[in-house]
Parts: structure tokens; sequence; C-alpha cells
């Protein structure tokens, strides 16, 4: 590409909105330009780049045996009435209607068009697997769309469907899109963790994060000190701890007044007591049932965690007048003992291990001491409700404990189990000729995301350092004096000679000053820049600057496609 004639203005200053560095920075090199409230059109730069992580995406898939197809991003609403999505998914599915009236929405995602493509052509077990993909435009109505590419409302997604006969094969499936997504983002340059997460709105049972590593990230990771473990805040575990207590040390259970005493802090310092000692009594309403969930007092309920262990669609706080009517007390006196309705009580596992603890007494202006888990109230079931934290100790080893990082989110992988096909009837006759549903799987990539993350990932105060495989371009080559005919045609001579040798070159041809051309080429962030001068020139070298160091260093022109081959060789390895 000649810069003299490229669709490409750079800019100085940034628009107010553009809080994060990649959006900053893809405004200011000319890559993007915003149409909407979180909706952005897509330069050649930033499309050139993109297109080469589609190719790296679609390469990798395709050895997996995933097959590309391509769906409507409106949606019927009837499908997504039959998964039960349509009433729960929330505001982020932008629903109308047409000029029949009937109801469509803006496909977020996939799951039920790609299931019903299957089920109108799946007989028998012997045509599976299939592993289905497309890269696409998808639509959410972000409360909130911020951040330029990282969270915007229409945005380009790679999105896979696998099906599969059994489970076994479905977790095959699985383990074979977790390695290709693996390759692909290494492929891309980018430094990541492959983290245990939350399945959220999609659903199932099991999910894989991928996270680019970087300062401005807006997910929380855990990992693991001295092992492989590593984990979404909002699903990292925490270490189960066996507890021997001693019944002969329980204190009788006495109930004391506490008056207007109602948050932890609160009752804690009323009665002399440390947080730990208290059990939080939180009641919450799971796809519109009531539970109590007990975690102590100096934790955080996670919610994320809650919805997980009870397959739920929807986990919210009870209202007031749900949480007075159960416990018959004002907010903030709910406990275990004594409720007026019989719940569920789930608590946390670290509950167990607090002796002679202090609840509320369903009861306005009271609280229980004393209380013990078997002598007073026993729950009917166990799990990990809280909120794991950086220090604490890994849930997986002995030796290492949990460290922060932060995180950018380009890619997931979810094992769906039979969810979508049991709702929609995508069956098939198994090995002993039975009506069985298929297995899925779904796995999705930002593609926008990915090109965002890996500027938050690389750049400097000068501009955006490119890893080589996605840069819009590989070189760009700068004659300084274009008076100079000896300059331009030996610019000319290389950029054509690049073209022909497979390095994706640009020139900087344009009537500009050297130091203009120095600042945009460290802007957009092309991995090598050739600078060529008539004085090196007559020396019959010319400068060759790497932008990632800064390295800067004289080669001969005859000897520069040979480096030039060698370094992005070397760079994609």
């Amino acid at each position: 590409m000649r810069l003299s004639s490229a669709f490409l203005k750079t800019m100085k200053e940034v628009p107010k909105e553009a809080q994060v560095v990649s959006h900053q920075l893809m405004f200011r090199a000319g890559m993007i330009q915003k149409l909407a409230s979180g909706i952005y059109n897509y330069l050649p730069m930033a499309l050139r780049s993109l297109r080469k992580i589609e190719a790296i995406i679609r390469e990798e898939l395709e050895k997996k045996g995933c097959q590309e197809v391509l769906m409507p991003v409106v949606q019927p609403a009837e499908l997504w009435k039959e998964s039960g999505r349509w009433e729960y998914y929330g505001a982020e599915l932008l629903r109308f209607k047409d000029r029949k009236e009937s109801d469509f929405c803006l496909g977020p995602t996939h799951e039920e068009v790609i299931t019903d493509m299957v089920r109108k052509n799946l007989k028998s077990y012997k045509q599976l697997p299939w592993n289905l993909y497309q890269i696409q435009s998808k639509f959410r109505d972000e409360i909130r769309p911020r951040f330029g590419l990282m969270r915007g409302r229409e945005f380009i997604m790679k999105d896979a469907y696998s099906f599969d006969e059994s489970v076994e094969k479905s977790l095959e499936n699985y383990q074979l899109m977790f390695d290709a997504y693996t390759e692909i983002f290494n492929r891309c340059g980018l430094k990541f963790k492959a983290v245990d997460a939350a399945t959220g709105a999609i659903g199932g049972d099991k999910s894989h994060e991928f996270q680019v590593l970087a300062d401005s990230g807006e997910d929380g990771i855990l990992s693991c000190s001295h092992c492989g473990y590593a984990a979404n805040e909002e699903k990292a575990a925490v270490k189960k701890v066996e507890y021997n207590l001693d019944s002969a040390e329980f204190a009788p259970m006495e109930e004391v007044h506490t008056p207007g005493r109602k948050s932890i802090e609160e009752v804690s310092d009323f009665l002399d007591k440390e947080p730990r000692e208290l059990i939080k009594s939180m009641i919450y309403t799971i796809d519109e049932k009531p539970a109590l969930i007990l975690v102590p007092g100096n934790k955080e309920v996670n919610e994320t965690k809650i919805q997980s262990f009870f397959n739920a669609n929807i986990v919210a706080l009870a209202n007031d007048e749900t949480v007075e009517k159960i416990t018959g007390a004002d907010l903030g006196f709910a406990g275990p003992i004594g409720l007026k309705e019989k719940i569920y009580i789930a608590a946390d596992y670290r509950v167990d291990g607090i002796m002679n603890m202090i609840c509320g007494a369903n009861r306005s202006d009271y609280h229980l001491t004393g209380v013990n888990i078997g002598r007073d109230f026993k729950p009917d079931v166990y799990g990990d409700f809280i909120h794991a934290y950086a220090e604490d100790d890994c849930p997986v080893c002995e030796a290492g404990t949990l460290e922060e990082h932060r995180g950018i989110e380009v890619g997931q992988v979810f094992y769906l189990g039979t969810k979508y096909s049991e709702a929609m009837n995508c069956n098939f006759l198994d090995r002993n000729g039975k009506q069985t549903p298929a297995v899925m799987g779904c796995y999705g990539i930002g593609v926008g995301r990915t090109l965002a993350a890996a500027i938050e990932q690389n750049h400097d105060e000068a501009g955006i350092i490119w890893p080589m495989a996605i840069a819009p371009y590989e070189v760009v080559i700068m004659p300084l004096q274009l008076k100079d005919e000896n300059v331009t045609d030996t610019a000319d001579t290389l950029y054509k000679e690049f073209l022909e040798a497979g390095i994706d070159a640009a020139i900087d041809d344009r009537n500009e000053r050297p130091g203009f051309k120095f600042n945009d080429a460290d802007l957009i962030g092309y991995p090598v820049q050739i600078i060529i001068g008539s004085k090196t020139l007559a020396e019959g070298m010319v400068e060759i600057k790497i932008r990632a160091t800064g390295e800067k260093m004289k080669i001969n022109v005859a000897e520069v496609q040979e480096w030039i081959v060698d370094f992005k060789a070397e760079a994609l390895k």
C-alpha cells in the first residue's frame, strides 16, 4: 500500500469517551470511526489486522475438522422461546417486530439458530461428530457500551458449535477446541491465560475463558503461584477445609438484644466479636424459589457460584417483602433458626468450621449467640459460595497461594451438554436405535476484542507495537527525501521486491516531513521501519528500526530483503 493514496488520517487528539489505550490509539491511528454509541466503522488498517486474525482462526479450526457456515443476524423469537431464553436473557437482547408484527431479535449469539439448523439434517449417530463455525457480526444492547471495541454493542465474533453422540465424545471435542484456541492466541503473538470460568447466560456446566493479560483488563484472574490452576475471580474456588470441632466446647444458644444493629460490622462491634464469628444470612430467589445462603461474616457472597451450583437461570437477592414474610422480622435479622417459612438452606463449607457463631434470630432487634451446626440446625447442602482472593491457599495443590492478574477475555469455550438440544428436540437415532439428544459444546472468540486486547498488551507512549502476525503491515518503507531520485527509486525497488517475496509492506510516499513520518510509523505500530535517507544511501545502506525494542541498525541495501525474511520467520515462530 502506498500511503499517499491510503484511506488514512492519523490524529493527535482523542475523543473524551476514549478511556482505554486501545480505544485512544485505534482512533488516533485512523483505524476506527464511531458511528453511534458502541458501534464503529472499521477502516482499512483495522480491517487488515482483523482479517489476519480471522485467517489464523480459520486455519486452526479447519485443522480440527471444523466446517464454516454463515447464519443470519436476525433471529425469530420462536427459536428463543423454544430454548427458554426469550424471557430471561434480559435487555441486552435487542427485540423488534417486523411489518407482520412477528417478534425477532438481533443475534447476540447463535445457539438456537445452529441447533435448529442441525436438527433439520441430523438423523443418525453415524453423521456425527459435527463442529460448525462462523465469523459474523453480533449485537448486544449493552447498557453502558465503553472502551471502544472492548465492549461495544455491535462486534465481530467467531462462534462455533459442536454436536456429538455422547458426553465422552463431546468432551473430546471440547479439548480439541481448547487446544485450537491455545494455538490461535499463541500465533497472534499474545500473552494469555486459559482460566476456569462461569458459564453465565450461555449455560452448561464447564467453561474456560482465554484472557489476554493486561493491566487495563476488566476481568480479575486468580492463578496459583505453584501449579497451573487459574480461574476468573467469579469462578475461582476456595480451598475446602475439613474441620473437627469438639462439641464439648459448644456454648449454650442464647438470644441477645441488638437494637438497630443489622450489618455484620454493627453487630460485631456491639457484641465485641470478630466478623468471622458471625454468619451472614442472605435470602435469594433462585429461579423464583427462595433459599437461604449462609457464609462466614467476613466473606462476600459470590452470586456466580450460587447460579452455577444450582444450575439456575436467574439468581437475585429476595425483595424486602419476601424476606420479611420468611423471617417475620425486619431486614438485617435473618438466620437459619426459627424461620417462619421452611426454605432451602445452603451453607458455605467454611461455615461448618465456625464454633459458637452468631446469627440473626428472625426477630427484629435480636440475634442468637452460641449457635452450632448439627446441634442447633442442619443445612440442606454445603457448597462453595464465597469469593476467593489473592493470597488465599490454592484450591488444587498444597504448596501455592493465589496471585491476582488483570485480563481481557478474548475467547471462551463451553461444554453445554443437552441444554439446547433437549429443549429444541435436536435428536438422533443412537447405536441402540433410540432417539437421543445431541451433546453440544459452543466456542466463541471476539475478533475485534482480540485486536483491541493486542493493543492493550502491546503499546508504549508513542503508539501501538503490533505482534508481527496481526500487524496491518509487517514493514513500512520510509523514503525521506522525495526529490532525491536515488532515494525514491531505492524505496520503490525494495517495495516491489518485498511484495514479490510475500512481505506485507507499505511505503510512506507522502510528501511530509521526516518527523511526521516517524511519529506516524510509531503510532500505527509497523513491526519494522526501513528508513531511506540520502546520507545513509550514499554509503549503500538503509536504516532499520525494530518497533518493539527501538533498536536501530544500518544494513546494506542488497541485504535488506534477506534480513526482513529472517526477522519475520523468527517473529512468527
